[in-house]
């Protein structure tokens, strides 16, 4: 058992939905298979990767975990990890980190929500192999639906041994030991970047590196990319049609925004045909996050453009913008839901200055036309083709 009440945990101040939940079977099972692990482990020796909103955290921590190590990508569910730690009075039991060696140095259990991203998958067993105790255990769960066996295939170049535990309430957890840099193989080490995300270096040409790059031509970009961001390392079909109709877009203004900057190739590209353009690139995941900035080092933009972790425009007054662009995403984890999207519009309606322009791409079914016109001003088509709608906002 987890040792709390899982049904108390809330995903505020992320979306909530009926069909949303907090915790789920997966969660329940991972504390479940680790609990023997957990509750005889050493203070600071257990991590977590993948939280959504605190319930392996604040379970392991339940269960007998002491000084709990915490990753989770996304801001929200940092956010929602705290609040739900401050309700439940369990708000010294852990220590949010970046994915940095530190995460999970020394860690002899790590507990981990396996992505939708074999990428991140990827990256997080690497690092976890390069820099946790040779005797660790890592217990990563998820929902059967969302489970592959390229998912054992990951974990098995950096495990020596990955077993599949039997099925419960359409979850399953697999457990990995053995990790491989233990032995001589051809595993990066990783080491702290300068962008504080978890970098790989390379003592072989037989193990991809994190992160990975690629020059995107056009618009003549070198992305950066790691593991779990949209697109990785290439350019998706709806930002290739956004950046196609872009030169239009507020050709007079300063100043620019990219609403969920993802590797930051929109606001790479508004800084590259723009000279005299600042741009302001923000996301909420901090791969995202890394990534961009990255990106801006590799093309020499990091001077004009500046990259944050946020929630939407969290941290931007009202009124101050001139030009936003924005590719929302239509699914937050595994639902799809139009829900993220609007949230970002009504923010980037908040913060744009009369007669600022808010540009979108989105899939054409999802009919965003009436919300931008509601919460922001008159709208227009400015393209369309077989898949994606792009549009054009005024503030009124």
């Amino acid at each position: 058992m987890s040792g709390i009440d899982l049904r108390a945990l809330r995903r505020w101040p992320d979306v909530e939905a009926p069909n949303l939940v907090a915790a789920d079977a997966a969660d329940r099972l991972l504390l479940d298979t680790a609990a023997a692990a957990l509750a005889k482990s050493r203070p600071h020796a257990v991590a977590v990767i993948g939280d959504a909103f605190g319930a392996l955290t604040l379970g392991a921590a339940a269960l007998g975990a002491r000084a709990v190590r915490v990753h989770q990508d996304p801001l929200l569910g940092e956010r929602a990890l705290a609040a739900n730690a401050e309700r439940l009075g369990s708000s010294g039991s852990f220590t949010s980190l970046d994915l940095v060696p530190d995460l999970v140095a020394d860690a002899t259990a790590v507990l981990l929500r396996l992505p939708k991203s074999l990428d991140q998958l990827d990256e997080w067993a690497a690092l976890i192999a390069a820099h946790a105790a040779p005797e660790v255990t890592v217990f990563a769960g998820g929902m059967v639906k969302h489970m592959t066996l390229a998912q054992n295939e990951v974990l098995g170049r950096h495990f020596g041994e990955v077993r599949a535990g039997l099925a419960r309430q359409k979850a399953r957890v697999l457990t990995a030991s053995g990790p491989a840099s233990a032995a001589p193989a051809p595993v990066g080490r990783v080491a702290r970047s300068a962008t504080g995300y978890a970098r790989a270096t390379r003592p072989t040409e037989e193990r991809a590196t994190w992160p990975k790059t690629a020059v995107i031509d056009p618009p003549g970009i070198t992305v950066s990319a790691h593991g779990g961001v949209f697109a990785g390392a290439s350019l998706d079909i709806g930002t290739r049609f956004l950046l196609e109709h872009l030169a239009d877009a507020k050709p007079d203004a300063a100043t620019a925004i990219d609403l969920g900057c993802g590797t930051g190739i929109i606001a790479a590209a508004l800084a590259a045909a723009r000279p005299g353009l600042r741009v302001h690139a923000c996301d909420q995941s901090a791969a995202a996050v890394a990534s961009a900035r990255e990106t801006m080092r590799l093309n020499r933009l990091d001077d004009r453009v500046t990259v944050v972790r946020d929630d939407a425009l969290g941290t931007l007054p009202d009124a101050s913008a001139e030009l936003i662009v924005l590719n929302p995403p239509f699914h937050t984890g595994t639902t799809v839901t139009v829900d993220v999207g609007i949230r970002l519009i009504q923010d980037a309606a908040r913060v744009l200055a009369p007669g600022g322009e808010l540009r979108v791409v989105f899939n054409s079914h999802l009919r965003y036309q009436p919300t931008l016109r509601r919460l922001v001003g008159e709208t227009r088509q400015v393209a369309r083709n077989s898949k994606f709608t792009i549009t054009s906002s005024l503030k009124r």
